[in-house]
């Protein structure tokens, strides 16, 4: 596979020109974050929750993001019912496992989530993607716990058990369909500090699922830009707080000088 600087370009302008409908589902933690980051990629985010409008929005939606972060149970019917009927629809569907391994209940909801509706992608960080199989693995509340590298075998055995691109946030992120596996190696330290990012990501990664057809450059793309733009904004900031200001500048300014400057894969 040639995935390059051209490739992340070129599925940013698709992103650009199609302006896709992102339906997110999120928690109340990261909404406004990450409704901005879709604004100022390109996209057009709506976030909607309650179960009588999902099969509504839906059909006016070109991708579903699902995150667990803030879960009750009227929350999860709404995600069922939306994500079946995006599956019917054939829109991406993106699934964030927000803390999975640190309750039952999480890691049981995610897997219902998988097994009824079908998502195209899975994001989270290490602990949570092994925890996803190994029911011993825990995370730190809703933070790894371990390096994304070694939750690659299992990103890996996940992606061919459930059909999905797997993407491992962390230092160096890993995206994979079980047999191919990229690496992208933007970013800053400073990103974990500020919450919402790896949400954020998600959604990004539905921005450019929807408007690119091969999934797994989408979400390498989709990781590359929010890895670039995290660099972009470190380099101005003075800490999380000015990071999460110039992180969406950097988004809605992105072109093809900075991801050349800046990809590392």
């Amino acid at each position: 596979m040639n995935f390059n600087e051209t490739t992340i370009c070129d599925h940013l302008v698709q992103l650009k020109n199609t302006a896709p409908l992102v339906h997110n589902i999120t928690n109340f933690v990261v909404m406004n974050n990450t409704a901005n980051a879709l604004l100022s990629i390109g996209a057009s985010p709506v976030m909607a929750h309650a179960v009588e409008e999902m099969k509504d929005m839906v059909v006016i939606a070109s991708a579903l993001v699902i995150n667990i972060g803030t879960l009750n149970p009227e929350w999860i019917e709404g995600m069922l019912t939306a994500g079946k009927a995006a599956t019917e629809k054939g829109i991406p569907i993106v699934l964030d496992p927000v803390g999975a391994g640190a309750t039952p209940y999480r890691t049981t909801t995610c897997w219902k989530i998988i097994k009824e509706c079908k998502p195209t992608i899975i994001r989270g960080n290490a602990s949570e993607i092994m925890a996803l199989l190994n029911a011993n693995v825990k995370t730190k509340g809703v933070d790894s716990a371990a390096a994304s590298e070694d939750a690659v075998t299992a990103a890996q055995q996940l992606a061919k058990e459930t059909n999905t691109i797997v993407v491992i946030s962390g230092e160096t992120d890993y995206i994979t369909n079980g047999t191919e596996t990229l690496q992208i190696k933007n970013g800053h330290p400073l990103m974990p500090k500020v919450t919402g990012l790896g949400c954020t990501a998600s959604a990004i990664c539905g921005a450019f699922a929807a408007s690119t057809e091969n999934t797994l450059e989408a979400c390498a793309s989709a990781m590359a830009v929010m890895g670039i733009a995290g660099e972009i904004a470190a380099e101005k900031a003075q800490g999380p707080g000015t990071l999460q200001l110039h992180f969406l500048d950097a988004l809605y300014n992105l072109d093809a000088n900075a991801i050349q400057k800046h990809f590392k894969a």
